[in-house]
């Protein structure tokens, strides 16, 4: 059941991720800039991933603080792309 969580959190946050950056605020513009010099044209999207992944290992092992952790990571990426898009002109 972890896991399932887990992976539903981590749908949300790829799809709120790719709008964020798809977006033409000008505050990501910056943040894309500055992670391709040092991660590559898709290291935000790895880096996701690899957060992901390990809160699902953790998850398997039974954690229950991964869930609750990842589930505020989830919450936070909500409160950002929320913040971002209600401020749109």
């Amino acid at each position: 059941m972890y896991i399932f969580i887990i992976f539903l959190c981590g749908i949300g946050n790829f799809a709120m991720h790719k709008a964020m950056l798809e977006s033409n605020h000008p505050i990501m513009a910056e943040a894309r800039g500055s992670f391709r010099k040092i991660l590559g044209p898709h290291g935000s999207y790895f880096l996701e991933f690899f957060m992901l992944v390990a809160a699902m290992i953790f998850a398997n092992m039974g954690m229950l603080t991964a869930v609750i952790f990842y589930f505020i990571y989830t919450l936070a990426n909500c409160a950002a792309a929320w913040v971002l898009f209600s401020n749109k002109h």
